[in-house]
């Protein structure tokens, strides 16, 4: 048999970290067993479906690498086949027309209540006889067994058994002929040849109803793995508020994919205690059997740290597009300055995102317009004009613009002035840079050039000289 697992998503807005966990989860199921990964839009909600939310999962999908081999197969393109299969089920006494009034069924719901009941729909037209009330549209509705049980072999939760008994006599299609999501996932799991469905938990109630229809066309229903869903550190559901944004968000935040595919491979896996993925070892350690079934913790600060990882270990080049990309989006081009890739490997162990990286990598190519407060305060004082006066002087006529040159000229001022190199450095700093942390001097002078160091120490000196840090 071969392997076919699916992402099924809905276009109502970007796709979170729940969903791209889910995907990720069924593309390394897949994958692992040598089958096909699916992707499957499921748009039949045509009110809030959107063509954008559609191009946001597709982007994301794209950014993570998460490649499918069929797809991506929209559910609003297949309604003849619905329609088809609603008929079939009609014909072959499984469904029926069912044309009770919102009011009756509201009444019904309300008598069930109040003598506390499980609300259900008590199958009034199941045994309608006789000609149809004129001027009423009807809905369809399943006919789901009246006894015995419905048990689903989880691969996540184990054994789950439900009575058929307590399931409803489902619609599969709405009065206007337009079908019902659990109906269309079921027609669409069943053609496109479904083995395994991992999704969230919260779809776990669906999944008795899902398997009768199945078993009424005469299909073999699909292993199930339904993983449970990811708490914020609160303990309350994911939400934007703890860091629940599309999965592109992360990507304007100066993630890299690597980092937040492996983060998100281990919300609710282990493979001991091991950390550190990349996607072919996700491949081939991953068992979904393997998941925890109680919830998972999203933690901003590990993500971070994976994030800060993957930017230390990765190649300079490979963080070429991702820190072109984040300085652009300051209005900065890179070619205006030095090699980016001399910058990256200067700035790795002081960023924990790409984001960040840009952010302090900024000065190497563009003017800043002020200085940090708290460093001016302290180092741009009167205290540092001989300093920079004299360092200002001595890198003007320097021979050679190298850090190593740059480094025993500066540190023959401090010996010449009395002072600590410290004393010569950090006024140099906070006037090239705009803040007191940047990586080694000598090298941040030689990446800036003489033309621009000269300059900038030259502004940093009438700043002190005109007291306008006071």
């Amino acid at each position: 048999m071969t392997i076919r697992t699916r992402f099924a998503p809905s276009p109502t807005g970007y796709l979170h970290v729940g969903g791209a966990r889910t995907a990720l989860f069924s593309y390394l199921h897949a994958r692992r067993h040598g089958g096909t990964f699916v992707l499957r839009i499921e748009d039949t909600d045509l009110e809030r479906s959107s063509r954008e939310s559609v191009n946001a999962i597709l982007e994301g999908m794209a950014w993570l690498g998460l490649d499918y081999d069929e797809g991506p197969f929209a559910q609003s393109e297949r309604m003849d086949r619905y329609r088809e299969v609603i008929d079939r089920l009609l014909a072959e006494g499984k469904a029926y027309h069912c044309y009770c009034s919102k009011e009756r069924l509201e009444d019904l719901r309300a008598g069930q209540m109040a003598r506390k009941e499980k609300p259900r729909y008590d199958r009034l037209c199941r045994h309608r006889s006789g000609p149809p009330p004129e001027g009423v549209s009807p809905v369809v509705r399943f006919i789901n067994p009246a006894e015995g049980s419905v048990v689903v072999e989880d691969l996540v939760r184990g054994r789950v058994a439900f009575a058929n008994a307590e399931l409803d006599d489902l619609i599969i299609a709405r009065s206007d002929g337009s079908p019902t999501y659990n109906f269309t996932v079921v027609v669409d799991d069943y053609d496109m040849r479904i083995t395994h469905v991992i999704r969230g938990d919260d779809h776990l109630n669906n999944t008795p109803r899902q398997i009768n229809i199945l078993r009424a066309l005469g299909a073999e229903p699909p292993v199930y793995a339904h993983v449970p869903m990811i708490l914020g550190e609160d303990g309350k559901r994911l939400s934007k508020r703890h860091g629940a944004v599309s999965v592109t968000a992360y990507h304007d935040e100066g993630y890299l994919p690597e980092a937040l595919l492996n983060y998100l491979v281990r919300l609710g896996w282990s493979h001991g205690d091991r950390e550190i993925f990349t996607l072919g070892e996700m491949i081939e350690l991953f068992d979904v059997a393997n998941v925890n079934n109680s919830a998972a913790v999203f933690n901003p600060a590990k993500l971070q740290w994976l994030n800060q990882h993957y930017i230390k270990e990765s190649s300079a080049e490979r963080l070429l597009g991702p820190l072109g990309w984040q300085l652009g989006q300051l209005g900065i081009d890179p070619a205006t300055g030095p090699e980016l890739v001399r910058v990256i490997e200067l700035q790795r162990e002081r960023a924990k995102t790409l984001k960040e990286m840009a952010d302090i990598s900024a000065f190497f190519y563009c003017d800043f317009d002020d200085y940090e407060a708290a460093a001016a305060r302290k180092h741009l004082v009167d205290d540092a004009l001989a300093p920079l006066a004299r360092a200002r002087e001595v890198l003007a006529e320097l021979a050679a613009w190298e850090a190593e040159a740059i480094h025993a000229a500066l540190a023959e001022v401090a010996e010449e002035l009395g002072l600590k190199l410290g004393k010569v450095a950090q006024p140099l700093r906070v006037a090239v840079c705009g803040r007191a942390a940047s990586p080694g001097i000598d090298v941040t002078l030689e990446l800036l050039g003489r033309e621009t160091s000269v300059q900038r120490i030259d502004r940093a000196i009438r700043w002190i000289e005109s007291g306008d840090g006071e």
